[in-house]
């Protein structure tokens, strides 16, 4: 009898234990910085406090977000490099290009290029289908980042100095810098439109457009308007060359190492913040044109798009970007359905 009880007890006692270990595990707390070069009002920097409201909520305030707005932890290279390294939890400042480069990683380059998606759906059927995962988990292996989602930019405007002129058509984009992320990568998209590409950080923009370091950039409408690029430049190129993104990621070793339920909860807050952004850019790309016209003075050019397109089909049929990106894989994701 007195075997039993003391078994009792110690079976009792292993049984608290184990519940006090797994009270322990379910109040594991993390703290996720999440970085962005984008300035405090613009549409990824609300998506990105709207993940960390509804993570918050959904995992009982065990996963904490906090945002960094304006480069304040880091740029967008450095970003990049802080996850694979781990020194920075997550940023939504990535996308294929950057990974390319700095994970040594030369075939993803080919998720962005000019003239790749035909519309916003096609881009989705690419990214989160089986190309792009393909890429993605492929990218995880190699350099330690982990993709979350893909969220909607907007599409991507030439827009140009009063200095530079009007343009129509590529050969007019000869000899005007253009500015691009110092990436190969997007160099070489300034290339495919004709330009001369110009690499500069996105936070020396607005200055080298108003001193005349450079002629022009691209970036999407709600970018321009946010980083106030129209006090500084006078045309808008509707070229529609890309369809920007951009992937929310995050540090993989600390990904693999949360509880499962942990990272589903960060799985649907990231896609409701990509639905809150998505509709942002959207519904700004629908309304800015005018107001870019009617209170800014600036004037819209309609080029000849297909002289763009062809152009940039020609540039990227090289030899070189079969080694690249694997022979006709540029053609593979344009004939998606």
């Amino acid at each position: 009898m007195r075997n039993m009880k003391r078994g009792s007890i110690l079976i009792i006692g292993v049984l608290l234990v184990a519940l006090g270990a797994g009270v322990c595990a379910a109040a594991e707390k993390y703290t996720l910085r999440f970085n962005t070069v984008a300035g405090p009002n613009e549409p990824q920097t609300i998506a990105m406090r709207k993940f960390a409201d509804v993570v918050n909520v959904l995992s009982g305030g065990n996963i904490e977000a906090k945002v960094f707005h304006s480069g304040q932890l880091a740029d967008q290279k450095t970003g990049i490099l802080g996850i694979m390294r781990g020194s920075l939890e997550m940023t939504s400042d990535a996308s294929a290009t950057w990974f390319a480069d700095l994970a040594n990683y030369p075939e993803i380059g080919v998720l962005e290029v000019a003239y790749l998606y035909r519309d916003i759906d096609h881009m989705y059927r690419v990214l989160l289908g089986p190309i792009g995962q393909g890429f993605w988990e492929e990218l995880a292996r190699r350099s330690g980042i982990r993709v979350l989602d893909v969220w909607y930019l907007g599409t991507r405007q030439l827009n140009l100095t009063k200095k530079a002129g009007v343009v129509r058509r590529p050969e007019e984009l000869k000899g005007i810098k253009l500015r691009m992320p110092n990436v190969e990568a997007w160099l070489d998209v300034g290339r495919a439109l004709g330009a001369n590409p110009t690499p500069l950080g996105f936070g020396e923009v607005y200055m080298g457009l108003k001193t005349g370091t450079i002629d022009g950039q691209d970036n999407p409408l709600p970018t321009d308007y946010s980083a106030k690029f129209y006090e500084v430049t006078h045309y808008i190129v509707l070229t529609d060359h890309m369809l920007g993104y951009i992937t929310p990621i995050i540090n993989e070793k600390l990904w693999q190492g949360m509880p499962d339920k942990y990272r589903v909860y960060i799985k649907h807050a990231i896609q409701v913040a990509r639905y809150n952004m998505n509709r942002i850019v959207l519904e700004q790309e629908a309304t800015l044109l005018g107001k870019f016209q009617k209170e800014f003075g600036m004037e819209v050019v309609i080029p000849d798009k297909r002289a763009f397109m062809e152009h940039a089909q020609r540039f990227y049929s090289q030899e070189k970007f079969n080694k690249r990106w694997g022979k006709g894989m540029y053609a593979k994701i344009q004939s998606v359905k």
